[in-house]
């Protein structure tokens, strides 16, 4: 099963991928790759001189009160390094090095000194700057050579070492560790789930306002006109006090489909068998549900499992003009699946198409979910959801 979008090796990736640009011996690239080559000297000197002697410093005098302070200083300032190294590197090689995430706010002396000695991108700086000498007097000098004697073969020259200073660049001074990769993920995810708790919020408010509300108000003026009428016209006042009962109901009514929306009380008291059953029951469409579970997975996946199968279901209901669908939920390991299928008329796209299938990947990645759409045009469609898998406390 594969996502609509396709892979970059995919005939669909190759057909819609621009073309590649040819590049010309002395082009621009190779100009940019001659100056950052030649600057190569200058900046390991720099670099070098800064990683030595911040480090010897500071491991010399270790044994005294200054020492580690002034390593954790010259450790602080080799971010700095590592950052205008980067800079150079996308300016002139065009390598996108992402920039590592900023060092935590460190309460008292202690914790700022702790959090600086074992910062490994400061570490891996300071090696960079170590080992960036040597091949800096080797790029210096064979791209100035070449400059002289090997004009016709200086473009092969400057391409071979960026390269290689590309992969230093990649390999040292890029977040490249699990936890610099996790922590740039959950800042990005971070962002979509309060704007999601946030758009939750306006519309309970919204569907408070306009209804609920709305009907409790008319409901007390009904009743004040009622108590007013009461000795003047009693059969004016039942009829109002009979249209006042009316409204309650309703008024009850919207209040249990609004708490429905926000948590079912079918699903804290069943699971998810008995909540997806109900939610296929109010489903045009004939669906079928599956649910395949050993134990009721944590609340919160829970929750999120029974609005997803929701969402999907109402596109059936408006999209799919389909005869029937199906609803399946089993556990694979540490993940929860769900599948969601129709026999409809297909199209359906996470980049468009008003289904608010890009809205729904995007509240999944929030919680490291992940979210596949199969549905070629003609049908059938089948929307697979993936969860991380939690158990039930208590």
């Amino acid at each position: 099963m594969t996502a609509d979008h396709p892979s970059p090796s995919s005939p669909a990736a190759a057909a819609v991928a621009p073309p590649a640009r040819r590049r010309t011996a002395y082009g621009k690239e190779t100009w940019k790759e001659i100056s950052f080559l030649l600057l190569n000297l200058p900046t390991a000197l720099v670099g070098f001189v800064y990683a030595v002697t911040s480090v010897v410093v500071g491991v010399a005098l270790s044994v005294t009160v200054v020492g580690l302070p002034l390593l954790a200083a010259g450790l602080a300032g080799a971010r700095g390094i590592g950052r205008s190294e980067r800079a150079r590197a996308r300016g002139l090689l065009d390598v996108e090095v992402a920039e590592p995430s900023p060092l935590p706010r460190a309460g008292g002396a202690l914790p700022w000194l702790w959090t600086r000695l074992k910062d490994p991108v400061a570490w891996r700086t300071q090696l960079y700057g170590l080992i960036r000498l040597p091949w800096g007097v080797v790029t210096f000098s064979v791209t100035l050579v070449s400059l002289v004697a090997l004009w016709p073969v200086l473009p092969f020259i400057a391409r071979g070492l960026a390269a290689a200073d590309r992969g230093m660049v990649r390999g040292l001074l890029s977040p490249s560790d699990e936890l610099e990769r996790r922590i740039a993920e959950l800042e990005s995810d971070r962002g979509v789930v309060v704007d999601t708790a946030a758009a939750d919020l306006r519309r309970i408010e919204r569907d408070l306002h306009d209804g609920a509300q709305a009907r409790l108000v008319a409901l007390a003026m009904g009743l004040g006109l009622a108590k007013e009428k009461l000795h003047e016209d009693p059969d004016a006042a039942a009829a109002m006090v009979a249209e006042a009962h009316g409204e309650v109901k309703l008024a009850l009514q919207e209040l249990r489909d609004l708490a429905r929306g926000i948590h079912p009380a079918v699903l804290t008291d069943r699971g998810l068998g008995a909540a997806l059953s109900s939610l296929a029951g109010r489903c045009t469409v004939p669906a079928t549900v599956t649910v395949d579970l050993d134990e009721r997975p944590a609340e919160a996946i829970e929750g999120i499992t029974y609005f997803t199968v929701s969402e999907l279901l109402q596109n059936v209901s408006k999209h799919a003009r389909a005869r029937s669908a199906s609803v399946e939920v089993w556990r694979a390991k540490d993940r929860l699946l769900l599948q969601v299928r129709d026999d409809g008329v297909g199209g359906a796209r996470l980049d468009g198409g008003g289904t608010g299938l890009a809205g729904l990947a995007e509240r999944l990645g929030a919680v490291d979910g992940v979210l596949v759409v199969e549905s070629p045009e003609g049908g059938p469609t089948t929307v697979t959801a993936e969860l991380p898998w939690r158990a039930r406390r208590g």
